[in-house]
């Protein structure tokens, strides 16, 4: 009896040990710090400046954004890694993944899609973990 009683405890504390990695994993990515960088290419290079100044400072605005950059390709050497295409890129930072998921569904950034979707061509996002 006393060895089922052992082999119940021993399976016990082994499946708890288990789970908690996994919680504690699901709780460090929650509050998992990310970069979000969004790559746009226009239909006509000519609206660069509007949509820089005018359209992408909306995705700065959204409430769970902590911290915003936009700009265009700097103007550095030619080399077969540097994709210097894109017309407008922003990166944008988020203190977690559910504020990330927020802004997905906040009304300025679907504003900003409706509005201006349109000028752009192509659109890449690359999402960093930090």
């Amino acid at each position: 009896m006393k060895s089922r009683r052992e082999f119940i405890k021993t399976i016990g504390v082994a499946s708890a040990s288990a789970v908690l990695p996994l919680n504690t994993i699901a709780s460090t990515m929650a509050n998992q710090k990310m970069i979000h960088q969004v790559y746009f290419w226009l239909h006509d290079a000519s609206n660069t400046h509007e949509f820089l100044t005018e359209a992408v400072p909306m995705l700065g605005r959204c409430p769970t954004v902590a911290k915003f950059i936009a700009g265009t390709p700097a103007p550095t050497a030619e080399r077969d890694v540097v994709d210097h295409s894109f017309h407008v890129a922003c990166t944008i930072f988020f203190d977690s993944l559910e504020d990330q998921d927020a802004y997905q569904k906040e009304p300025l950034h679907l504003e900003f899609i409706e509005k201006y979707s349109s000028m752009w061509k192509t659109v890449k996002v690359y999402d960093i973990a930090i």
